[in-house]
């Protein structure tokens, strides 16, 4: 008899894509996926499971190269860098116009309400909204407003949501973590793309950075705070955004020489060496997900999982969006492993 799993999707930005291969190793092995709750990305990919679409899905997101990718940023300059029409329009045409009481499991979608500064589940009515209002992640899609609330990202009060699947009667509970930071082993494979598509994406997203919608005074002084402090430095400061299309045998500056162990420059100012965030954006997205790192390991130790699969978070950022294939081939790697070291302990 297969055993019955309920699955938790965490939320990680674009590795959640990595759920996809976890899905379909788990499925491989003859388990039954009976119940799904998920954040962000976890609950895009566990709504358009539950949906039964996840195959047309996984053809669309690995038939994009950067061109592509480009055309689907809806650029947007109040509250958020990206609208998201285009992306959750695409989904939508693929799922369909559903109710999440229709689907063939019973599905959780994690949201944060901001208005109220609480966590929302949508365990019925649109699937569409659920997924969009749970994916709203904070400074690169806008929100979602729905009468008098404004609904982010779930992530920010519970980026791995396994209490919705408590009381599912399951035979396995199977958590799918994005944010882990202790799986050095995993690499994210190579799949090589035209350099020319990958300049004009890292130079797009670099410019999302730059328009965010901060408030004037506020960028005022970020602005003046950044001419102080990193203007001696600026320089040397390598842009992370273009690291990879950058040539291999780039000159780089020589540093300063070292005064009590720290580098700086001819004016005496710390020299920064390839550290901390490359725009806003970059800022907001790294920040975010600190805190959702820190927020997963409560939600683990407070309900330890059956099962926890870690993908590591530094495999790649938070919005690279482009890369699907790499993804789902890590995601199914690392879930056969985790899941051959259960069944091993098992027999």
């Amino acid at each position: 008899m297969k055993k019955r799993v309920a699955l938790v999707l965490g939320s990680g930005g674009a590795r959640g894509y990595a759920h996809i291969g976890v899905i379909e190793e788990i499925e491989r092995r003859g388990y039954e996926i009976a119940c799904v709750a998920g954040c962000s990305m976890g609950a895009v990919v566990g709504g358009i499971y539950a949906a039964g679409k996840l195959d047309e899905y996984r053809n669309w997101i690995e038939s994009l190269d950067y061109l592509d990718v480009l055309r689907l940023v809806d650029v947007s300059f109040r509250l958020g860098a990206i609208r998201g029409e285009k992306v959750f329009g695409q989904i939508r045409k693929i799922v369909g116009e559903l109710n999440i009481e229709d689907l063939r499991i019973p599905y959780t979608a994690v949201a944060t309400d901001l208005t109220n500064q609480q966590e929302i589940w949508f365990q019925e009515g649109c699937l569409h909204q659920a997924m969009r209002a749970s994916a709203a992640i904070p400074s690169l899609f806008t929100p979602v407003i729905q009468g008098n609330r404004m609904l982010v990202d779930g992530g920010i009060l519970n980026p791995l949501p396994i209490v919705p699947v408590v009381s599912s009667h399951c035979d396995l509970i199977i958590a799918v973590n994005l944010n882990s930071t202790n799986q050095k082993q995993y690499q994210l494979p190579v799949i090589e793309r035209p350099a020319a598509f990958k300049m004009r994406f890292n130079s797009l997203l670099s410019s999302l950075g730059s328009h965010l919608p901060f408030r004037r005074r506020q960028a005022e002084a970020l602005l003046q705070l950044e001419q102080e402090t990193l203007k001696p430095a600026a320089a040397i400061l390598p842009n992370p955004w273009l690291a990879d299309a950058a040539a291999p045998d780039a000159q780089q500056p020589a540093a300063a020489p070292e005064k009590d162990g720290a580098p700086s420059s001819a004016t005496g100012s710390i020299i920064l060496d390839n550290v901390g965030p490359a725009s806003l954006l970059d800022l907001i997205n790294q920040s975010f997900e600190v805190m959702q790192t820190s927020l997963a390991q409560y939600k683990i130790a407070g309900y330890p999982p059956d099962i926890l699969i870690n993908v590591p978070k530094r495999v790649c950022r938070f919005f690279e969006f482009y890369k699907a294939p790499e993804l789902i081939a890590l995601g199914r790697l690392i879930a056969s492993d985790t899941l051959d070291n259960y069944e091993r302990e098992r027999r």
